[in-house]
Parts: structure tokens; sequence; C-alpha cells
């Protein structure tokens, strides 16, 4: 579904049209936001659950949303920031350490139904879990999402040269671990 974001922009602004334009904006966005939170967070029902409350924080807070931004930049922001959340529950729940790798979330996708991969595809997940959560969350935006820096930086508030050295090390960090038993 495609639209022309100033006239979103102004429906989502007026109470009248605001809750037609906010479903616009759910059809169009869903499906890609769910993806990026199931590549971070491995887990369909958690990313499920992380898109619920993406949308349901955006609806809250539609007020601050000024259109600086463009309206998926705004979302994928408060996906981005959900997931982080999500992550951090987690941790806390299951007494994890941030530098220890997120070994509770390779459990739930080798046990989970929707995950397809074979055993390569788990290895390279594994690795990825051991990244801090800025540098998975660059890698999966450029490796795995083929997002732009300009794109990162604009989303995650990073310049590009940050962003740049953040992905040259988190895949320093992957070949390591993929190569380190061969």
């Amino acid at each position: 579904m495609s639209f022309k974001e100033e006239d979103i922009v102004a429906q989502l602004r007026d109470p009248k049209t605001r809750h037609a334009a906010f479903t616009k904006v759910v059809e169009a966005y869903s499906e890609k936001l769910y993806w990026l939170i199931r590549k971070m967070v491995l887990s369909h029902d958690d990313a499920n659950d992380i898109l619920q409350n993406t949308f349901l924080k955006a609806w809250t807070n539609l007020d601050s949303f000024r259109g600086d931004a463009k309206i998926f930049t705004w979302i994928y922001k408060i996906a981005v920031n959900e997931n982080i959340t999500f992550l951090n529950k987690q941790r806390a729940m299951n007494h994890i350490s941030l530098d220890d790798a997120d070994s509770f979330m390779l459990e739930k996708i080798s046990g989970d139904d929707y995950f397809d991969g074979d055993e390569l595809q788990l290895k390279l997940e594994e690795a990825i879990l051991t990244l801090p959560d800025k540098q998975r969350l660059v890698f999966v935006m450029k490796y795995k999402e083929e997002m732009k820096y300009e794109e990162m930086s604009e989303v995650l508030g990073t310049s590009v040269g940050a962003l740049k050295a953040s992905y040259h090390h988190a895949v320093k960090k992957i070949e390591e671990y993929l190569t380190k038993d061969i």
C-alpha cells in the first residue's frame, strides 16, 4: 500500500481522520517492521508482541509526532527501542549480564516452529547473538535489511562513520566466531 506522506501526516493530526490514517500506516508497515523485529529477537511470538507494542506506543504518542522525520523512520525508531527494552527484560529475567551471549534466545529459535534454517543458519544466528545490542542492530539493519547507512543514521541518530565502524567490527566478530573451530 502506498500513500503520500504529507496526506497521511495531515490525516493523523486530524482527530476525525486519525484512526483511519493510522490503520493505513499499520497496514503499510506491519510486515516490514515484523521482519526487522524478528531478525533481532528470532522468535515469531516475541516479534508479534513487540510489533503490537510498537504500534501501541506509536498510537499513544501520535501527538508528539512532529513530522520532522518520515512516519516509517519514526515508527522504526520506536520498534528499535521496543526491541532493546524486550532484550533487556529477557536478560534480567534470565539473570544474564550484558556481556554474555543471548543464549536464551538460541534456545527459543531452535524450538520455534517458524524457524526453517539449517545448522549453518543456526550457527550464524548464534554468532549474531554474541554481538552487543548496538552492533547486532547495525548488523541486522545493514546485512539482513540491506539499509543504507544514511537511513540507519536517521533512525538511530548515529553518524554514518560510526555506523560503518560498528558494522565492520560486527562482521569481524562474526567471522571470528564462525571460524574459531576450524
